[in-house]
């Protein structure tokens, strides 16, 4: 459970606003404490940032008593480094620099400029959006007012940026800081009552606009009932609630990875702030990387098809692969996802054409012998144990499980959900000993099987969990164990 707090200078600074029950003054939080291992959330509202105020004091005390705190003392001295944010705009959202543009006339020193205040990374304007969620993201500060300067030959750019206070705001912008400061956490005023029923609050990360998600909506609120049974409150969150990671006591992504990308820097900041984290960072730069992955499980002799590692440069790629893997042949990017990136060549034409595609997204490819099976074992892997077990059949007049055609139209072949202890024995061993080798998380594993032959094709760190599929055999069961474990290992944390 985390607590809230909202520090201001003195009570009359919150006057315009709603009475909370979070809200301390700068004496009042010199004074306070928080019970043991409990997480506290502090917002620094005070109207003076400067070295050795009492704003500069408040995220002092803040992060030497462990306390998670907006803005941090690093974001404080960073806005005072003028060469960190004094940068180019060019690049931005067209619209930024037409509004800038339209915005301000010359001002008689050169050139032009005008200040804006930004509110938890939201703008008084929709069109300054774009800058006020990057600078937010830089530099985490509640209330920011930034000055931009239109330079001769050097364009638009960030003249100064200074924290600023709610005392400091006009009754349009209390407005616009109310609804912000809402957005950015809704223990202020939403849902206390509901939150402070449960022992643990656990973030689920999400896009509702993800084309093909990790789960569907009807496993995802498979996952928030089982939480609540156990005593969580699974709450779905998405991108933009970056800075309220440490709200929670765990963070469940269930959004496809990518090392470049936002479920990254999630999984990263979620583990610096001490959460429990499903996939953890390791874990995705393990995972979603296939040269790595290939190169790992073959010096551990894990069973896998015959690959090789292919560089841009290298003269004697196409030779290797006559040579070594034959034909057909599988060439895949290190970073596909859902059989993207991946080609099959039946002969030495289509695999110079297959080379020539993929190393225009990637320096290195992965080649692979073909191995041909009617279906993939998926074992689902969850804290060094197998949970669930599934045969993905390939599309049919097709040789992957799925086939992406035109309009983003995607095909998927049939499956069967099997208890784990129908697999055979080796299969499974398999799963385990390549996922040892990645962590302690939730995993996919996809095997081929033939015969007495296994081989491990990938490991996948963010696997799907849909209803009636990867649920079928254990229903409500799949999702409990999952909640168990990050419940187990809360309660671990918090001793």
């Amino acid at each position: 459970m985390s607590r809230l707090l909202l520090v201001v200078d003195h009570a009359r600074d919150w006057g315009p606003y709603y009475p909370s029950e979070d809200l301390l003054t700068f004496d009042q939080y010199l004074q306070f404490s928080a019970p043991a291992h409990s997480r506290v959330r502090v917002i620094n509202l005070c109207q003076s940032a400067r070295y050795l105020s009492q704003g500069y004091y408040c995220s002092l005390l803040a992060e030497a008593r462990g306390h998670h705190v907006v803005p941090s003392v690093m974001t404080l001295n960073d806005l005072g480094r003028k060469g960190l944010f004094s940068l180019q705009l060019d690049e931005l959202d067209p619209s930024v620099i037409q509004w800038l543009d339209g915005a301000v006339d010359a001002d008689g020193k050169g050139g032009r400029s005008i200040r804006v205040s930004t509110f938890f990374g939201q703008a008084e304007v929709p069109e300054l959006k774009p800058v006020a969620r990057a600078l937010f993201d830089r530099f985490p500060c509640p209330i920011l007012t930034v000055e931009f300067r239109h330079r001769k030959g050097k364009g638009w750019q960030i003249e100064s940026m200074k924290p600023a206070a709610p005392a400091d705001l006009t009754e349009p912008q209390q407005d616009i800081f109310a609804a912000a400061l809402d957005r950015f956490s809704s223990t202020v005023w939403r849902k206390p009552r509901t939150r402070r029923r449960y022992r643990f609050d656990l973030a689920m990360l999400v896009n509702p606009d993800e084309e093909m998600p990790p789960s569907d909506q009807v496993a995802l609120e498979r996952f928030e009932k089982a939480g609540r049974k156990l005593g969580i409150n699974v709450e779905r969150i998405g991108r933009r609630d970056y800075m309220r990671l440490p709200e929670y006591d765990g963070l469940f992504i269930r959004e496809t990875t990518a090392i470049d990308h936002h479920t990254y820097r999630f999984a990263r900041k979620a583990e610096a702030e001490g959460l429990v984290v499903i996939d953890d960072p390791v874990s995705i730069l393990r995972c979603t990387n296939k040269v790595f992955l290939a190169d790992l499980l073959r010096t551990n002799r894990v069973p896998t098809p015959k690959t090789l590692i292919l560089s841009k440069d290298q003269k004697d790629a196409v030779a290797q692969v006559v040579e070594q893997l034959g034909f057909p042949a599988v060439v895949k990017i290190p970073d596909g996802a859902f059989s993207r990136g991946v080609l099959k060549a039946k002969d030495e034409k289509e695999l110079k054409e297959a080379l020539k595609t993929l190393f225009r997204q990637s320096a290195l490819v992965l080649a692979q012998e073909y191995l041909y099976t009617d279906y993939d074992w998926r074992i689902g892997v969850l804290g060094g144990r197998a949970i669930y077990a599934c045969k993905y059949y390939m599309v049919k007049g097709h040789w992957q499980i799925y086939q992406h055609g035109e309009a983003k139209q995607v095909d998927s072949g049939d499956f069967d959900t099997l208890p784990t202890y129908e697999v055979p024995r080796n299969v499974v061993q398999a799963a385990l000993n390549a996922t040892r080798l990645i962590g302690n998380g939730l995993y996919g594993v996809d095997i081929k099987q033939s015969g007495n032959r296994v081989a491990v094709i990938e490991v996948n760190d963010n696997p799907s969990i849909d209803s009636d599929v990867e649920d079928r055999f254990l229903g409500g069961e799949l999702y409990t164990l999952v909640m168990q474990e990050f419940l187990s290992r809360m309660e671990a944390k918090r001793r």
